[in-house]
This record gives structure tokens, sequence and C-alpha cells, in this order.
């Protein structure tokens, strides 16, 4: 019994210590699920020719959704930020904003897999979205959510 009080306890700091990587990570597999969904609705349902115009347009609005469901999360539960009124408003600015440059370098990268090197859509968004989180979360922590 006090051998897994022991375990518990030591689980208990680690997660402690490493709880907004853990979190970040948690919400950063959600919002690709988000964005990925998204796009594979977009893709399929709205843009079946895909033509390389209807696949950047499926980009865009899955980024759209994902950006607002990744704000919410990293604001609340990732970062726990509690600016208010201005600041709240520069803070989503510059979380737009660094989405924006994260955006251009997926779009770029859909680019050059899908129409240049006619990779598959799908396997290329999902190597995209390891750039992507990743790109994430150092502008999240470095610029936006910074303490």
């Amino acid at each position: 019994m006090k051998r897994e009080k022991t375990m518990i306890n030591k689980i208990k700091k680690l997660y402690k210590k490493y709880e907004e990587i853990i979190s970040y990570l948690f919400f950063g597999v959600l919002t690709t699920v988000v964005s990925f969904g998204t796009y594979i609705f977009f893709a399929n349902i709205l843009f079946p020719q895909k033509t390389d115009l209807d696949i950047q347009i499926a980009n865009i609005l899955s980024w759209i959704c994902a950006v607002a469901f990744a704000y919410i999360t990293n604001r609340i539960w990732v970062f726990k930020s509690k600016t208010k009124g201005k600041m709240q408003i520069k803070e989503i600015f510059n979380f737009v904003s660094a989405r924006i440059a994260s955006l251009l370098v997926d779009m770029a990268m859909m680019y050059i897999m899908y129409s240049l090197m006619h990779i598959n859509d799908t396997i290329a968004k999902i190597i995209v979205q390891f750039v992507v989180v990743a790109m994430n979360y150092i502008l999240s922590k470095l610029i936006i959510f910074k303490k």
C-alpha cells in the first residue's frame, strides 16, 4: 500500500512538473483532430474534385476551425491566461498572428507535397501537422502566453 502511494506521488510530481507540456500535447492532439477532421470534411464533401485551389480552401477553412478551438483550450487549460480587456485583445491578436505564420508554412508545405510532389493530400496533411504543432507551441510559449 505504501509503495503504491509513493508511486502515485511520484506520478503526480512528474505531472505537475510537466503539466504545461502534457496539457499542450493533449490539446494539440485534439486541435489536430479538429483540423484534420474539418479538413477531411471540407476536402471530400465540399470540394470532391480536389483541384489545387480546392485543397487550399479546405485547408484554410480547417485552419479557422482549429485556431478557434486552440485559442480557447490554450488560454484556459494550457497556459492558464487570466488577461482581460485590452490585454486579452492583444493576446488574441498575437495568437491569430502566430497562427497565420504557421498557416503560411502549412499552405506552402501542402502546395509542395500535393501540387508539386503529388503526395496524397491526406498523407501530406498528416506530415504538415507535426511541423505546425511544434511551431505553434514555440510561438505560444515564447510570444503569446509568456509569463
